[in-house]
């Protein structure tokens, strides 16, 4: 591991526990309404922005073993159990789990939780889960191919990894002049924050999100995950509604995968 990797690994790890005190989006727990009709069999949740995972990517839920990776803040860990699935919930951020937590007291769930990166699961057996679970995150991960690594070795034979992760064109454009309602193609890819801002630029950056990001290419975002050894079945884009980039392009993709019988 790089001095770089280790610093960006306990920036994003303080900063989701910051972001938890300053109610970030994807830190705000689900109501009681919700589990209440997850338990019913009405529920659905997010790999990406805003398009809903489709029923059909999890097959038949109920007792299935799921693994919810770098998906910590009380949301899909939370609803995905009350549908019926076995869950663990591992995330980086102590304070993110404690999320999760809090609704299973709060609605009588049985969930587990692990602390740990995404890109070290050493705390699982070989082909534990039937399913892995991994919305948008890889962004804060200085490298993604351990991740699908990972990923394949914990699934049993025929399990499923359904995963998100940004376009990587997002990173070419200057986010200040999109705020501006510009768009100024600025960096090269592959694009990292503690490579390509300056250092004012940096702080500001810390100041307001807390975290770093990194792009990753879809060689090793698809192409990485059909080298750890996953057939691909499906996919799909979603955009963000209220940045000016979605305008022009979709800005994540989401995938279905299987780790062959």
């Amino acid at each position: 591991m790089t001095i770089d990797s280790l610093r960006a690994k306990r920036i994003n790890q303080a900063g989701w526990d910051l972001r938890v005190g300053k109610g970030d989006r994807w830190t705000r727990p689900v109501g009681p309404e919700v589990i209440a009709r997850a338990r019913r069999g009405d529920w659905s949740v997010v790999l990406t922005p805003v398009k809903a995972v489709p029923t059909e990517w999890f097959g038949e839920i109920a007792g299935l073993r799921v693994l919810c990776l770098a998906s910590g803040g009380g949301q899909q860990g939370p609803i995905l159990a009350a549908a019926g699935a076995q869950v663990t919930v591992f995330d980086v951020s102590e304070r993110q789990l404690a999320q999760d937590r809090g609704v299973a007291e709060r609605d009588g769930l049985a969930l587990a939780t692990r602390q740990g990166f995404m890109d070290d699961l050493g705390c699982f057996d070989d082909g534990h889960f039937d399913l892995v679970f991994n919305p948008v995150s890889n962004l804060y991960a200085p490298d993604v191919l351990p991740i699908w690594r990972e990923c394949f070795r914990v699934l049993k034979p025929g399990g499923i990894l359904l995963a998100g992760f940004m376009n990587p064109t997002v990173y070419v454009f200057d986010p200040e002049a999109e705020d501006r309602g510009e768009m100024v193609a600025r960096f090269r890819l592959p694009y990292a924050d503690l490579k390509d801002l300056s250092q004012s630029e940096l702080d500001e950056a810390l100041a307001q999100r807390h975290t770093v990001e990194f792009s990753h290419s879809l060689d090793s975002q698809i192409g990485g995950q059909l080298q750890a050894g996953f057939v691909l079945l499906n996919l799909y884009e979603d955009r963000h509604p209220g940045r000016l980039i979605s305008e022009y392009f979709p800005v994540a993709i989401a995938t279905r995968a299987m780790k062959p019988r």
